[in-house]
């Protein structure tokens, strides 16, 4: 009797917030460990179909680069990485496509299929959802930056009842062109804002963002955020996160939340509770 007594406190608990984002948007960019434990990919699917069942409208955008570093090993083709991001040639942008679009982003439309709620994998390229140009061919190759969205693409989707799997391959309007391979935090930022979302979430292998005696800040605006970059409390693989979490911010979105993805359930945690379980950075 305690255990369902407990269940109905936390539902009730959750109610609030499910009235509150009933109808919104709400873009999830999907990797690190959530994205490689078998117990945590079932976990995250579970939670998105929890969310989709009780009205949200959850936008999934998902990395995949340990997938493409083995089967690049797998193939003897060396990659190379600058500030945290990969340089992107011809011949790993050929490996990047594949592994995003032909097996990262159909195992979790599987997932979703499987757990019960109907998901429809794209990448960036189909329908012209996404456009990109080079980030810095030089340095970068085909890694690029988004110049242009076409919100009506995931918006059917939506409309149709299904939850869109997005791979962050954008198209060139060039005759010929392979694509470019675009920064899955960089593009779920962009996506946010340009669907209008009213948050965005990034799963990672940390807490959120720590202080400098790595405890967990809870709570952040964008100067505060601003301040932190600039004293060296944020830095690393953080700081991409951080800038994308701003660009969404000033771009319309409401709430940006940065969680931990090795955590069960850490989407619903977050967004279902009071307590929550990251770092919130709003305006």
């Amino acid at each position: 009797m305690r255990d369902n007594l407990q269940v109905v406190k936390t539902l009730h608990e959750a109610l609030p917030y499910i009235k509150r984002f009933a109808n919104e948007k709400i873009v999830i960019k999907y990797g690190g460990a959530a994205q490689t434990s078998p117990e945590l990919k079932e976990q995250f699917a579970r939670d998105i179909v929890l969310l989709h069942l009780v009205g949200m409208k959850p936008i999934i955008v998902h990395g995949g680069g340990p997938s493409i570093n083995r089967l690049l090993a797998d193939l003897n083709i060396g990659t190379t990485f600058v500030d945290g991001q990969r340089v992107t040639t011809r011949e790993v942008m050929r490996i990047v496509e594949m592994v995003l679009s032909g097996e990262v982003n159909k195992e979790i439309v599987s997932l979703l299929d499987n757990h019960g709620t109907k998901a429809i994998g794209i990448s960036g390229k189909d329908g012209g959802f996404l456009k990109g140009i080079p980030k810095d061919f030089e340095n970068f190759g085909y890694t690029g930056r988004i110049e242009h969205i076409n919100p009506e693409i995931v918006n059917n989707i939506i409309e149709d009842g299904a939850v869109p799997v997005i791979a962050p391959i954008a198209g060139s309007d060039t005759i010929g062109h392979p694509g470019f391979n675009i920064n899955a935090d960089l593009a779920a930022s962009k996506i946010a804002v340009a669907l209008k979302a009213r948050k965005v979430l990034f799963l990672t292998d940390t807490p959120g963002v720590l202080d400098k005696n790595m405890e967990l800040i809870t709570n952040l605006d964008i100067d505060k955020t601003e301040a932190l970059k600039q004293d060296g409390t944020i830095q690393g693989g953080m700081v991409p996160k951080v800038d994308a979490c701003i660009e969404a911010l000033r771009g319309g979105v409401k709430k940006a939340h940065i969680i931990d993805g090795r955590v069960e359930h850490s989407l619903l945690l977050e967004i279902l509770t009071s307590s929550g379980i990251g770092t919130c950075i709003e305006l």
